[in-house]
């Protein structure tokens, strides 16, 4: 493929996206399905280097640049759209399925982009598809979609800045690693934590994805933290900040979702608990790390759209999302079921299965760096993901109790969609190969050695016997959990009505003083210059001629003196 004939992958799914809206019927269907297979195609043809180059003012913007991790990131991006496509062919909102493919079609621009304007250009168009996503739901989406743009905005405005401080001081928009030495760097890196979900922004995940559709929320959960942990891996691989970062958020994910009632919000806050594994891995640095933590990113994507996509069905079919109003459903959605289940497991990294090969490279890495807190972390807390998301999920949504429930499996499309991902999910746990011969580096990792598997099934069976042991603690009821957005929700609404009545009462102060002295001037002036005031007054001219003398008297005396 040569410079002057490549076709962006980024813009062929862009304008697609753009152009859905104009088909109707089973054109459109077609087009949900062949756009991502053609962006697939196009992925896999881009070489190597720097392939699209336009000149901008005195730069040069790297439209297009291929490696292992652009290739690497962009394939499952791709394979998500096709997987979301299919799960919401039922999709009456057609702005939704454009909104989420131009959403795609960013996160693709993000990774084969070979500078920081370009990153950012793409970085911004994701925000607006995304939050498009998610006001397609409707009126009751609508705060969250603004307080989830606001959060987004915040984000783009550090990175820009940031981005317009390395280019003052090195004049250049290259984007490769990065050292954290200047300030505009940490901006770029904040900038990146907000989409990564890291704290103190953590909560605007859960708070904004649950309100999306039921499809919606499939293709939210792939796209934004993931390009987040990409282009962590591209500019700040070995930051040992984001190891204290990716441990907060692995137990911020974990406490929050055994917390939560809310099926769907149990699993956004197990999207922050997967991605702080990733971040730990990115800021151990290592080869075996980093690998870990892009496989992890690829294995996490698939899992974690095949456990939304059985949460999306139980909604599409019940029209509920509360664990407290669910259960039983195993009897009339058997492969929903089966779906769910084999999600879970993925997620926490049962032998055999995606998660498995992906995160113990994680722990592994941690281990050969000699970091044994993190190691003994990211075991417990791998025992928690199995605690929250393993058991609590499909036990409260598919068994425990009858809820009455009788719905039955979804749609042919929705069932093969997660059929699709249940099959990647197995099939990756079982051959990994393919998978390890497309990460950035050479993979010197076996996952399958008895020591490592019998202390994951022990890690698991103890985890899950720990639940049922609390089942009673764990029984959800109808409340509500508080997390830190509660600040600027509640708690900044009051604080900033409140500063709005200091500020009332402080303009009204001012305006009151300055009206006195207003008077009090007025009054001044009047006694000295009215008609009564004593520069007013005549003098006589005598002793006029008396100070004009004495005044000229001292002049001369001070200037000959």
């Amino acid at each position: 493929m040569t410079a002057s004939l490549v076709v962006p992958p980024a813009v062929l799914l862009i304008g697609g996206g753009l152009v859905l809206p104009l088909l109707q019927g089973w054109l459109r269907r077609v087009a949900i399905l062949v756009l991502p297979l053609a962006t697939l195609y196009l992925i896999w043809q881009v070489p190597d280097g720097i392939v699209l180059a336009v000149p901008f003012l005195d730069y040069t913007l790297a439209l297009v640049k291929g490696d292992a991790l652009s290739r690497l990131f962009a394939t499952i991006f791709a394979v998500m759209a096709l997987a979301g496509g299919l799960f919401a062919l039922n999709q009456k909102r057609t702005v939704e399925l454009s909104a989420a493919f131009c959403y795609a079609g960013g996160a693709i621009g993000v990774v084969f982009a070979g500078d920081l304007l370009t990153v950012f250009i793409f970085w911004e168009m994701m925000a607006i598809a995304s939050t498009l996503v998610i006001w397609s739901a409707g009126p009751s989406a609508r705060a969250a979609g603004l307080r989830y743009a606001v959060i987004h905005l915040l984000g783009g405005v550090l990175l820009m800045a940031g981005i317009t401080g390395e280019i003052a001081n090195t004049g250049s928009l290259a984007f490769g690693k990065m050292a954290l030495d200047t300030v505009p760097r940490w901006l770029i890196l904040a900038g990146f934590l907000v989409n990564a979900a890291a704290p103190p922004f953590s909560s605007w995940l859960p708070d904004a994805y649950v309100e999306s559709s039921w499809s919606g929320m499939v293709f939210l959960s792939a796209f934004t933290t993931k390009t987040a942990v990409y282009v962590l891996l591209r500019g700040f691989p070995g930051a040992e900040l984001l190891v204290y970062l990716g441990l907060f958020m692995v137990f911020y994910g974990i406490v929050y979702a055994i917390l939560e009632n809310d099926m769907r919000r149990i699993l956004a806050y197990s999207i922050v608990n997967q991605v702080g594994f990733m971040v730990t891995g990115i800021g151990i640095g290592t080869e075996m790390a980093l690998n870990g933590a892009a496989a992890h990113a690829f294995a996490h994507i698939i899992y974690k759209a095949l456990l939304l996509m059985s949460a999306g069905s139980v909604l599409y079919m019940t029209g509920k999302r509360k664990c407290t109003d669910l259960g039983g459903l195993f009897r009339t959605m058997p492969l929903t079921t089966v779906c769910g289940i084999i999600g879970a497991l993925s997620i926490s990294a049962f032998p055999l299965t995606s998660g498995f090969i992906s995160k113990s490279m994680i722990s592994e890495a941690a281990g050969l760096a000699h970091l044994e807190v993190v190691w003994y972390l990211l075991a417990a807390a791998s025992a928690g993901v199995f605690l929250h998301a393993g058991v609590k999920f499909p036990w409260f949504v598919f068994f425990q109790k009858d809820s009455g429930l009788r719905p039955p499996d979804p749609p042919w499309n929705m069932r093969a969609a997660m059929l699709f991902f249940a099959a990647l999910c197995l099939g990756l746990g079982i051959a990994p190969g393919p998978l390890y011969a497309i990460l950035p580096f050479a993979v010197h990792f076996e996952p399958y050695t008895a020591p490592h598997v019998v202390f994951q099934l022990q890690l698991l069976l103890f985890s899950g016997l720990a639940f049922f042991l609390m089942l009673g603690w764990l029984q959800r009821t109808l409340t509500i959990t508080l997390d830190i957005d509660w600040l600027y929700r509640r708690l900044g609404v009051v604080l900033v009505r409140r500063l709005d009545r200091w500020v009332q009462t402080l303009r009204s102060g001012l305006a009151a003083a300055a009206t006195h002295g207003a008077r009090g001037g007025a009054s001044w002036l009047h006694r000295h210059h009215g008609s009564d005031g004593i520069l007013a007054r005549t003098w006589p001219t005598g002793l006029m001629a008396l100070w004009t003398t004495l005044i000229l008297a001292a002049y001369l005396v001070l200037s000959y003196w």
